[in-house]
């Protein structure tokens, strides 16, 4: 429970939160500086207006003096990252690109927007971050691309997205799985074909000397695999 203190010293940040727009402008009215105040989460309002998805308070936010469209949380997440992470959260993305936010920003587990977009498959977000040169080429600090984010999940929609953005399609992460390892993993049949159709390499052993083969969940899944893979003219047998 936070104490009056506490909520009263952060009041702004609450009313973020609940979407109070009215008082969020008054509190801004009477000590503009409140914008850049840290709360005990080290988060500035703008975070939380981001990660509520509140339109308005955000465009009231990042017409501040000082706005910075980078600024970072204590986990280093950005506005940006933030609402990549949200569904229906376009419109906070296209405002905030217009103010040049960097789309390759990591946060301090190497992740960008484009990672968390395609967690949540976000697919006109992660197309707008892309058409702002968003890289699908870099590793967080598992080693993973957004692609294996994106085979994981099992989004064919977004993997074809990242193949077409240059994405790597055999890197391996830190336990040296490809995106076709996670896919396999996961039981998506429909994800493993494209990857498979694309070329990716179905010989290729993770850190513990797995093909992706060895990881499907099912016996249904794998004869599903084989089969789809077989009538692209690709023996995985």
């Amino acid at each position: 429970m936070q104490s009056d203190d506490s909520k009263n010293k952060y009041a702004i940040h609450e009313a973020c939160r609940e979407g109070q727009t009215s008082r969020v402008e008054s509190l801004l009215s009477a000590n503009p500086k409140l914008s850049s105040l840290r709360d005990e989460d080290d988060r500035l309002p703008i975070h939380w207006a981001v990660s509520y998805n509140r339109l308005p308070i955000v465009q009231n936010l990042i017409q501040a003096k000082n706005f910075d469209v980078d600024v970072q949380d204590g986990s280093g997440w950005t506005p940006l990252m933030m609402a990549c992470s949200r569904k229906e959260a376009e419109h906070i993305v296209e405002l905030l690109l217009r103010k040049d936010a960097d789309v390759n920003m990591k946060n301090n587990n190497g992740q960008t927007a484009l990672h968390f977009a395609t967690s949540k498959i976000n697919l006109d977000i992660a197309r707008t971050l892309i058409a702002h040169k968003a890289s699908a080429r870099i590793k967080d600090k598992r080693g993973q691309l957004a692609l294996h984010r994106a085979a994981a999940v099992g989004s064919v929609p977004m993997l074809k997205i990242l193949l077409d953005a240059k994405s790597p399609l055999d890197a391996t992460d830190i336990d040296g799985m490809t995106a076709l390892h996670h896919a396999v993993c996961e039981g998506h049949g429909d994800a493993a074909l494209l990857l498979l159709t694309a070329g990716a390499d179905f010989d290729k052993k993770d850190g513990e000397g797995r093909l992706p083969l060895d990881l499907v969940p099912d016996a249904k899944t794998k004869k599903y695999i084989l089969q789809a893979a077989e009538r692209e003219g690709i023996d995985l047998e």
